[in-house]
């Protein structure tokens, strides 16, 4: 018998990706500081908020998935904006250019315990941006509680010029990633999918 599943994570974007692989899991949001510490490399950062918001999540007898994406050009670790001003900035540094998303991807379990981790990166060029179409695009409202202040399943799909890996990590969750952990753990997805 599989153990019980839980997505330390509030965000839908997840939610959704995990669903489709037809995995029974419950949402137990995990609430940490994520503010960057000083001089940390992005990897670093996104691997530590992913193994702190599964092992915040975690209790006895379950499995925990968290995950935590950020966007990164010339360094800077773009995380979700603070407000349209700072949402408007972000698009004006991400426009024309190629930028990276990381998504660090934790597995925990308490009994027995054990952790294990990934980082996994994506190349995205975006389209030149006019000012009209940064002003509209935040007015939407949808870069508000977005890493890099976009969403390339919705209307970012519009800017975003080419995406050299996997797509599903600049959503927030690296499925292929998830399912290697998974087996990593000893959680087969394949025996478990209400699909099969």
């Amino acid at each position: 018998m599989q153990r019980p599943f839980v997505l330390a994570s509030g965000s839908p974007r997840r939610r959704e990706l995990l669903a489709r692989l037809g995995v029974r899991f419950t949402v137990r949001a995990a609430d940490i500081d994520e503010t960057p510490r000083p001089g940390e490399a992005p990897d670093v950062y996104v691997l530590r908020l992913a193994e702190e918001k599964a092992r915040a999540a975690a209790r006895p007898g379950e499995l925990v998935l968290a995950a935590d994406t950020t966007v990164v050009v010339d360094g800077e670790i773009l995380g979700k904006p603070v407000d349209d001003a700072d949402a408007a900035r972000m698009l004006r540094l991400l426009a024309g250019r190629e930028h990276e998303v990381l998504t660090g991807v934790a597995v925990v379990e308490m009994e027995p315990e054990r952790l294990v981790s990934a980082v996994e990166r994506t190349l995205v060029r975006m389209a030149p941006l006019s000012p009209e179409e940064i002003a509209w695009y935040v007015a939407t409202g949808e870069p508000r509680d977005k890493a890099g202040a976009y969403a390339i399943q919705e209307l970012g799909s519009l800017f975003v010029a080419g995406v050299v890996g996997n797509q599903s990590n600049v959503v927030g969750l690296p499925v292929p990633v998830v399912y290697r952990l998974l087996l990593e753990v000893g959680f087969d997805v394949k025996g478990v999918s209400s699909r099969t």
